[in-house]
């Protein structure tokens, strides 16, 4: 129990620290780039999922198999 107390607590802290952060201009260029690249990560993983399923329904209808 006492662990998620402090687990809790460090959530609060890193939001807190977080916010004072995002006051400044380094701060929300900093929050931006982060911003930017997860939102670019998350584009690539689903390019390639989709890529990858395309490919496995192509390899599927190639092989004949019906669902």
């Amino acid at each position: 129990m006492k662990s998620i107390l402090w687990f809790v607590v460090g959530i609060a802290a890193g939001f807190a620290v977080a916010h004072q952060l995002n006051q400044t201009n380094q701060g929300r260029e900093f929050f931006s780039s982060i911003d930017a690249k997860a939102r670019a990560f998350g584009k690539a993983v689903a390019e390639g999922y989709h890529e990858r399923e395309a490919e496995l329904r192509a390899d599927v209808g190639a092989a004949g198999v019906q669902r």
